[in-house]
């Protein structure tokens, strides 16, 4: 009866945590970035009564360098750093600063006058206002009773 062996049902759990204690001690391990990389720009969005206000930060460039479009309801924010001067130092331990450029796409709520919108940039961050169309805005309905 040699060939008969004993079931053990822990035997997969373990050797499950052992694979995936090899994998952490390895460290390939990466957690995902989110909105698709460090190239890509966090947007917040909210809604008053009146507006739509969209708003992003993207510190380090001039308005120059942004472009926002709206094509049907979707709004394309893009922005390119450059670096300014070149310098020549010879006693750098380190030097961190992010070249290239950055775009993020967001669906917009129907109903707005896109042609109406405002942009402004300040101290690194843009923010846009989307007025809403009077069909769209909240009306209320007084109530009456008899």
């Amino acid at each position: 009866m040699a060939g008969i062996v004993r079931w053990e049902p822990f035997r997969e759990m373990e050797s499950l945590r052992d694979a995936m204690e090899r994998m952490f001690e390895e460290r390939t391990f990466r957690p995902p970035v989110p909105f698709g990389g460090p190239d890509s720009l966090s947007v917040d969005m909210w809604e008053t009564d009146d507006n739509v206000v969209v708003r992003t930060a993207i510190p380090g460039v001039k308005a120059d360098q942004i472009d926002v479009s709206v094509t049907g309801d979707t709004l394309t924010i893009r922005a390119e750093t450059k670096e300014e001067e070149e310098v020549k130092r010879e006693n750098y331990l380190r030097r961190e600063r992010r070249f290239g450029s950055m775009c993020r796409s967001v669906t917009l709520p129907g109903g707005l006058e896109t042609e109406k919108a405002e942009a402004d940039y300040e101290g690194g961050v843009l923010t846009l206002t989307f007025p809403k169309a009077e069909e769209v805005k909240p009306k209320s309905i007084k109530v009456t009773s008899k």
